[in-house]
């Protein structure tokens, strides 16, 4: 079955939906107006049950089949991100310094699209549960949604959730069995010595050079203490000092950054090896550093069972396949998917500019392919009996 009639004739209407909220980006848990928009369209689709404020600002709505049965979950997500939107579509983002640079808009388009779909044709025994999650974006909404019952409150028995994807063709879905997207987390590196004058160096304690040796430093774990078969990334992002003269050395420096693995053991070894080496190394040059980290979701692992349901729902909607190689990339789904059996599936954005990047737009003609195999995975998973 390829995309649905209906859905295609309500694709220009989703996308106003969708163009709507790319013009009023909102930041993890300040998706006020966004929520307010989701739970009104829900409503009026005739949802049986729509809750708001969970885990924040998250918005799920109930929608019940036409027989008894199980319940599946699918989410979505919200929030936008602090960019400048460099697109030039007529419906850029109306707030400088934020916007939908990762195809929330679109996702959260396209789960109401199927929501109004579902809530016409009721071709389901039991309940599709539609979930609006908050601050994907490394704001912990998943945790949030989950803290508040989300689960057991409404007896979802599987969760699945749905990304673009750039350079994946128009409509095409690709996803793989078991650990699919990293683990992340953020350190704070703060290098303390003893500032001083530029000409006189000797008699304080260097902090940026020892903080240049640590950012160094670090770009041997992965080749030194990590099995070379086993994928790891350390990245630091931010180098800031206290000073921006030119012949003042600082008494202390700042290093951010992010490290991943595909396996908690190795990033449970990544961190104690990021705080020895930072110690280690300011000490030798006579500073110190005192470590922050911020930890994220775990390894986003789907289930087997489900990925089988969920590419044979895809290949009925479009091409399919489970060909992805693992990705570095992160998302907080990963929480839900702890907690129950499931799938994270990855549609084709075309050509686009890349996840994150301020020229990045989503594609409306993935709205009917989105659609489509929400549907089909409602529809296929809680099936009416004859």
């Amino acid at each position: 079955m390829p995309v649905r009639n209906r859905i295609a004739e309500m694709q220009v209407e989703i996308a106003g939906w969708r163009r709507d909220i790319h013009a009023h980006p909102e930041l993890r848990f300040e998706e006020h107006r966004t929520a307010a928009f989701v739970a009104e369209k829900l409503r009026d689709f005739g949802c049986d049950e729509v809750v708001t404020g969970l885990g924040g600002t998250g918005v799920v709505g109930v929608i019940n089949g036409s027989a008894p049965g199980g319940c599946i979950g699918f989410r979505a997500d919200m929030d936008a991100l602090p960019i400048l939107e460099a697109t030039g579509v007529a419906h850029a983002s109306t707030i400088p310094g934020r916007m939908h640079a990762c195809g929330h808009d679109g996702h959260t388009a396209m789960l109401l699209g199927a929501a109004k779909y579902l809530g016409e044709t009721r071709r389901f025994a039991g309940r599709v549960v539609v979930i609006f999650q908050p601050a994907e974006e490394g704001g912990g909404g998943a945790a949030a949604m989950l803290a508040d019952g989300l689960l057991d409150r409404f007896g979802i028995e599987e969760v699945y959730g749905m990304h673009n994807w750039p350079g994946l063709d128009v409509g095409r879905f690709t996803m793989r069995k078991g650990a699919q997207f990293a683990a992340p987390e953020r350190f704070d590196i703060l290098v303390t010595g003893k500032g001083g004058h530029a000409a006189m160096p000797h008699k304080g304690t260097d902090t940026t050079l020892a903080a240049a040796h640590i950012l160094t430093a670090l770009q041997s774990i992965a080749a030194r203490n990590a099995d070379p078969v086993d994928p790891v990334v350390i990245s630091v992002c931010g180098f800031r000092t206290e000073t921006d003269t030119y012949n003042v050395i600082p008494g202390t420096v700042t290093l951010k950054g992010t490290f991943r693995a595909m396996n908690m053991d190795v990033q449970a070894m990544l961190r104690k090896r990021i705080e020895a080496l930072a110690q280690a190394t300011a000490a030798a040059f006579g500073a110190s550093a005192a470590l922050t980290f911020l930890p994220g979701p775990p390894v986003l692992v789907n289930d087997a069972q489900a990925v089988d349901h969920a590419v044979a729902a895809a290949g009925r909607v479009s091409r399919a396949d489970t060909d992805l190689a693992p990705v570095m990339g992160a998302d907080d789904f990963a929480e839900m998917l702890r907690q129950r059996p499931g799938a994270y599936v990855l549609v084709g954005n075309g050509a686009s500019a890349d996840l994150h990047h301020p020229s990045y737009e989503f594609n409306d003609a993935v709205i009917p392919y989105g659609c489509s195999w929400l549907a089909e995975m409602a529809e296929s998973r809680l099936p009416l009996r004859a």
